[in-house]
């Protein structure tokens, strides 16, 4: 097949809807499929440095979910994007996120393709979905398909829009590059024992809570040390607190590139997730279990749908320091519990590799594509002038 992919956020600034496109365009083109991919870019020259990719549209920085969506906001896209769906013949259009303004829902009433959509958000509510209802239920005729990364993604868009169903398709996890053995950074892999912190610096990531939970963790058990892998707007009050509170043995690495975070999960002992909540599907989880690592959670729903307690994670209430503080005192004082719990995450994180979650992806294309109505389905019998079937002989 020919395949469309469609995201409305900033194609060159890091982000899991970003990941997990280029990560299925990768796994598209390794089983055959011809894939392109439409989103707006920061960068001017994206056309030129990434393959197959158009760039529509300038990026505009938009508070959203106690975080901030870099997308583009302009409407004025169809002529050229017109253009090029004429051009390209696809087979398939999927959209991520496919009722964010501007770019899928320009593209959405093209339908020269049937379109599949694919939710990857979750939160407590949507304003957006709450009073745009009206304008975006027009635009859910043109899915012949969705899917859902999670089911609380599921649940979350069918809130407002009961008339979808999305298969639920969890997000993928690269197994080849999160594994164990890789080469640990040299001055991080000493007689500590290590938790590891991934992720953007803002609010609902719960690093606040991390700080103050290590600070009980680091009273008990002196050999050990938090490393902070990630940026963001709160890195000032991050600093602050570490210099206020005296914390010791603190590393905030700043941003690491994809390449090299392999390396921060090999010279980790544990993983911490402290999420407060408004995520749809905890992949830093199961990158940390594919790395080998034991996790340290907190029960929301989208880590919910990925960890089990006791099994492979040890969970704690949101916004509970002193249960989080617990929870990592005792993995760090067991070894053997930590080898128990990264082992039996290690075997989890094979059923969400992405050639597996790729397959998936393929059936809902598939599936949209014998949607009757649909451009591409095989014509029914009314539409061959078929009224009466021929009985079958024997």
């Amino acid at each position: 097949m020919k395949v469309g992919l469609v995201s409305p956020y900033d194609y060159s600034h890091p982000g899991g809807v970003t990941s997990h496109i280029r990560h299925l365009a990768y796994w598209l083109g390794q089983l055959g499929h011809e894939v392109r991919t439409f989103a707006p870019s920061s960068r001017p020259d994206a056309e030129r440095e990434i393959r197959d990719f158009y760039r529509i549209g300038r990026v505009f920085r938009l508070p959203m979910n106690e975080s901030v969506a870099r997308i583009t906001l302009s409407f004025h896209l169809a002529r050229r994007v017109s253009e090029i769906i004429d051009r390209e013949q696809f087979d398939v259009l999927h959209f991520h996120e496919p009722l964010m303004p501007a770019l899928p829902l320009t593209l959405l009433r093209m339908a020269r393709a049937p379109h599949v959509g694919t939710f990857h958000s979750f939160a407590k509510s949507n304003l957006g979905y709450y009073y745009g209802r009206p304008i975006l239920r027009p635009y859910l005729k043109h899915l012949d398909a969705t899917i859902a990364v999670s089911a609380p993604a599921r649940e979350f868009v069918r809130h407002y829009f009961p008339q979808l169903n999305p298969r639920v398709v969890p997000n993928g996890v690269d197994t080849e590059r999160f594994r164990p053995g890789h080469t640990p950074i040299h001055h991080l892999r000493d007689d500590c024992v290590n938790v590891l912190f991934i992720g953007r610096l803002e609010k609902r990531k719960g690093l606040r809570d991390l700080l103050q939970a290590y600070g009980y963790l680091h009273e008990r058990v002196p050999r050990t040390r938090l490393i902070v892998a990630g940026d963001g707007p709160l890195r000032g009050m991050v600093e602050s607190f570490v210099s206020s509170r005296h914390l010791q043995n603190v590393v905030l690495a700043g941003y690491v590139p994809d390449e090299v975070l392999p390396r921060f999960h090999a010279s980790a002992d544990i993983f911490c997730a402290p999420a407060t909540g408004r995520e749809s599907f905890g992949i830093v989880l199961l990158e940390a279990m594919a790395a080998g690592l034991p996790v340290v959670a907190t029960e929301i729903p989208g880590y919910q749908a990925v960890v089990e307690a006791g099994v492979d994670s040890l969970t704690v209430r949101p916004k509970s320091p002193l249960e989080l503080g617990t929870a990592l005192t005792v993995l760090a004082r067991d070894p053997l519990l930590r080898q128990r719990l990264g082992e039996a995450g290690l075997a989890k994180a094979q059923r969400y590799s992405w050639p597996k979650v790729t397959a998936k992806i393929i059936e809902v294309y598939q599936e949209a594509r014998q949607v009757p109505g649909s451009v591409g389905a095989p014509p029914t019998e009314v539409e061959l002038g078929v009224h009466d079937p021929v009985p079958s002989v024997g």
